[in-house]
């Protein structure tokens, strides 16, 4: 692994966006400080957040010279730059396209399905739960028959696909989405959590209980 700097990672602790990049960074084994964003209070509205994340979105990673804003690019960045192997993000076309899957699918099926749910439980955002609700359960239901014979989300092996999707995933019943009919996204979830360098993601009383996650 190359030479590394203390990074700064601006994000919130419930923020599942911002924890795919402690996650990451927790495994790759990389020294960060963490720099809470004052949400309620506008300051990612402010004219200084908004020169690092025009969206004004969290999480925003800098890396030296380098501020990189969406916790999608921030993975791949890393990945590129810290992991040598290629083990978390392939080199090869076939590997990187089935990674590629994953990113979009957290950004997709992931955001409007656990993702929204929670974001109406956890912190009263005006959407359909129960759309979300719907949109989660097909989702889950397409992982479990992913997993009938891996025990990662691509194989024998941990990936990108597996950090993008774990946090909205294993805090689904925070949001109102029971994990206890998914057996193999449970396992999954586990083999996660037993990862070298995992970090986990405070919970919270919302939702289903009780749960384990």
């Amino acid at each position: 692994m190359k030479g590394i700097d203390t990074m700064k990672l601006h994000g919130i602790p419930l923020s599942g966006h911002t924890h795919r990049v402690q996650l990451f960074l927790g495994l790759l084994g990389i020294p960060y400080e963490f720099a809470a964003v004052d949400l309620a209070g506008g300051a990612h509205r402010t004219p200084a957040f908004l020169a690092m994340s025009p969206f004004g979105e969290i999480p925003v990673l800098e890396d030296g010279d380098v501020i990189l804003a969406d916790s999608a690019a921030i993975l791949v960045y890393l990945a590129l730059k810290y992991d040598d192997s290629g083990r978390w993000l392939p080199r090869e076309p076939f590997g990187a396209a089935r990674v590629q899957r994953w990113l979009s699918t957290a950004s997709g099926k992931i955001a409007y399905g656990p993702a929204a749910a929670r974001l109406v439980t956890v912190f009263g955002a005006p959407l359909d739960h129960e759309r979300a609700k719907a949109i989660a359960a097909r989702l889950f239901g397409t992982m479990e028959g992913e997993l009938a014979d891996r025990r990662f989300l691509l194989g024998p092996a941990p990936t990108l696909a597996d950090v993008a999707a774990f946090s909205y995933i294993a805090h689904a019943p925070e949001g109102g989405v029971s994990l206890k009919p998914y057996l193999r996204i449970r396992a999954w979830l586990d083999q996660v959590r037993a990862l070298p360098g995992f970090v986990a993601m405070p919970g919270t009383a919302a939702g289903v209980a009780p749960e384990t996650y």
